[in-house]
């Protein structure tokens, strides 16, 4: 069993076990820490668990778009492969 890594999320100390990597697990940490110092900031409450919620729905949304654009992307890109393909078939048939 790897050993624990402490992170400061929202001024509390959390124990994070798992096989990630230190480092990230460090990354993430800071990440949902800034969020949720953001979060806290812009509604103006001490409530840890709804500021939590909200961090959460907010790293969720990014996530969906990320998704999203990656999908829309990816489409694009087999569009665009499509019709290269129907060019090169093309160029070999005037060749031949």
């Amino acid at each position: 069993m790897s050993p624990s890594i402490k992170v400061d999320i929202f001024n509390q100390t959390y124990p994070i076990q798992g096989d990630l990597e230190e480092s990230y697990i460090r990354k993430i940490a800071s990440y949902v820490d800034e969020k949720m110092k953001v979060i806290s900031d812009m509604a103006g409450t001490v409530d840890t668990q709804k500021i939590a919620v909200l961090a959460a729905l907010a790293i969720a949304d990014e996530l969906h778009r990320l998704r999203e654009e990656r999908g829309e992307r990816e489409e694009i890109l087999k569009e665009q492969t499509e019709r290269c393909l129907l060019l090169v078939e093309r160029a070999l048939k005037k060749t031949d």
